[in-house]
């Protein structure tokens, strides 16, 4: 059985939840990582699992990242 990065990433998050740099440079990781799609869902379980107590964390580590919406080309 294989997890997803995404699922990968949550589980370190929560093992590291305990020192707030190391969460903040697991998470800063996690985001170069990981696809746009999955920044958001990151973003979305972050702030449910952890808003209480690293809001200004993910503020920071989320504020830097641009979802660029994709334009098809016009025929």
């Amino acid at each position: 059985m294989s997890i997803t990065l995404l699922e990968y990433v949550k589980l370190i998050l929560q093992k590291v939840s305990f020192d707030a740099r190391l969460f903040e440079k697991e998470l800063r990781k996690a985001i170069r990582q990981l696809i746009p799609a999955e920044v958001k869902e990151l973003k979305m379980w972050c702030y449910a699992q952890f808003g209480k107590v690293y809001y200004r964390i993910l503020r920071r580590c989320f504020a830097t990242v641009r979802f660029r919406k994709l334009r098809l080309a016009q025929e």
